[in-house]
């Protein structure tokens, strides 16, 4: 039988767990059994006899959890673990396979480490957008989770309310958002802050989203370009200095205009563009809110500091690097969805088929039998 470790988070602030108790009678249909660490859904709301109750095997014994499993879910890239002081890849056994966010355009040395030692990776953020591999697209899952925390946390420090209201005492006028990026956490933002009764304007280098924000109430900033600014995944890609000049000069009035400005813009195995200056956040009304979504790749704020709060000008800069942890239960439970799905599509007769052709396994496997595989991030090495 072929058995599937599910360890306790240990990258600092991580809340999320990558099993949840709903999926776990699914897996053992499927002929899996299932290992989870003691205490590894407690910091998302899950205790351990419930997972008990749906026929898991909880242990304490994080040694023989990785040394006994065949499979490890995990949601974060494998670091030092606290007590056992290795990395969490030399715990897992030779041939092991790790389904994980992994991030290897930002982190390649993860990957070689593992492919030296034998560990087969798939990593989540590496699965196509296609539409057989929508149901494992985690990244999206999570995202649409950032993007709802991303406007509750600025609701939280403006010094505002959002909606317009017609009091005796006369009227209010509402909030203004702007959010740069309408990928998934983008809308998602855009969705949360037209529902508390902000005014949105939506800024993103592809054109062709512009239907999209309309269609949410939101009102697209139009940046003019004649060149494609997507790539063939639909992911936005690196611009050309000029044109990130012109974004700039159109942008800065929005910017400056705006209550609260939250930032959605990545691109995979790059820097984040910066997209808010300090000297657009200098002019920026005094109790303005930023929020920084990439600030964990660099950000797009110029002046946001990873994993912290900070106020510079008298404007609040929101850096949090993990929005979707805030949201731990609900973030758990779509990402365990989304692995489920993928080992359920690609399980045979209760075994993990590596099927090497396959479009979404040849997009997403990083290492495989001691070699970095992942065409991109063997380029990086």
């Amino acid at each position: 039988m072929v058995i599937i470790g599910v360890p306790k988070e240990v990258l600092s602030g991580e809340n999320r767990v990558a099993v949840i108790p709903d999926v776990i009678s699914k897996y053992m249909k499927k002929g899996y059994q299932i290992i989870v660490e003691k205490g590894a859904g407690l910091n998302a709301g899950i205790r351990d006899e419930i997972y008990e109750n749906a026929g898991a095997k909880i242990t304490e014994d994080i040694q023989q959890l990785y040394s006994s499993s065949d499979i490890i879910l995990k949601v974060q890239r494998p670091v030092e673990h606290p007590v056992q002081k290795k990395n969490e890849l030399e715990l897992m056994k030779k041939g092991t396979l790790l389904i994980t966010f992994l991030y290897s355009l930002h982190y390649p040395e993860l990957a070689k480490k593992a492919a030296a030692l034998g560990i087969d990776i798939i990593s989540m953020d590496a699965i196509p957008r296609t539409t057989i591999a929508q149901r494992m697209d985690a990244l999206s899952s999570q995202a649409n989770i950032a993007g709802y925390k991303s406007v509750i946390i600025t609701a939280n420090h403006l010094k505002k309310i959002f909606p317009l209201m017609m009091t005796a005492s006369g009227t209010i006028s509402p909030a203004k958002v702007v959010i740069m990026g309408a990928g998934v956490a983008g809308l998602q933002a855009l969705g949360t802050a037209k529902r508390l009764g902000a005014v949105v304007e939506v800024s993103d280098v592809r054109p062709a989203v512009k239907e999209e924000v309309e269609s949410l109430g939101g009102k697209f900033i139009d940046v003019p370009t004649d060149q494609s600014m997507q790539d063939a995944s639909g992911y936005a890609k690196e611009q050309s200095e000029e044109f990130l000049k012109k974004q700039k000069e159109i942008i800065f009035k929005h910017v400056t205009e705006a209550d609260i400005v939250i930032t959605t813009a990545l691109i995979p195995g790059k820097k984040a563009p910066i997209l808010v200056t300090k000297e657009m956040v200098k002019n920026m009304r005094p109790g303005s809110v930023v929020l920084d979504m990439a600030v964990e790749f660099g950000g797009n704020c110029e002046i946001s500091e990873k994993g912290k709060t900070v106020v510079k000008y008298d404007v609040t800069i929101v850096g949090e690097p993990n929005l979707p942890s805030l949201v731990p239960y609900h973030a758990s439970e779509m990402y365990s969805k989304n692995l489920y799905n993928l080992i359920e599509h690609f399980t045979k007769e209760g075994k993990f088929n590596f099927d090497m052709e396959d479009e979404i396994l040849k997009g997403a496997t990083i290492t495989k039998d001691f070699q970095v595989v992942h065409e991109r991030t063997k380029a990086l090495l």
